[in-house]
């Protein structure tokens, strides 16, 4: 297995409150908006909703993975991420993110080892350590005909 992978995915505004979003590693784009609150379309994914994804998303493939190597077995596994947006002094923000992994085994004998793998799964959940991340920003500007940075 490789030590680096690069995931790359590109998002514009195409008209109105929508915009759209591509990815490298899928055939469909995903429509998206600003939430409804702030002026975006019902039905819509929102940055937000797309972000707890992630979280949830990450987790669950997370738990799978640790789960298949310590031959863990469970019946399943369903993860609800829930975020809460406040406004602060500089602005809309999140303020807290709950994770709450809800898992079926077959035995309350498990129940510790479950307990166990579930904090594993946090701990090595790759969205959750990247939200803690510095980000680089690199911005380029275009004028027609020309770029600059």
């Amino acid at each position: 297995m490789e030590n680096e992978h690069k995931y790359r995915v590109v998002a514009w505004w195409t008209s109105g409150q929508t915009g759209i979003a591509k990815s490298d590693s899928v055939p469909n784009a995903i429509h998206f908006t600003a939430p409804p609150q702030f002026g975006g379309v019902e039905g819509r994914w929102t940055p937000e909703d797309l972000m707890l994804t992630a979280l949830a998303s990450c987790f669950t493939t997370t738990f799978h993975a640790i789960a298949e190597y310590s031959k863990f077995e469970y019946t399943d596994l369903a993860v609800e991420a829930e975020g809460t947006v406040s406004k602060t002094d500089t602005g809309y923000g999140f303020n807290e993110i709950v994770i709450r992994p809800s898992l079926t085994i077959a035995s309350e004998e498990n129940r510790q080892r479950a307990i166990v793998l579930l904090y594993k799964a946090k701990a090595l959940c790759l969205v959750s350590r990247a939200l803690a991340m510095p980000q680089n920003f690199e911005i380029q500007v275009e004028t027609k005909g020309h770029s600059q940075v």
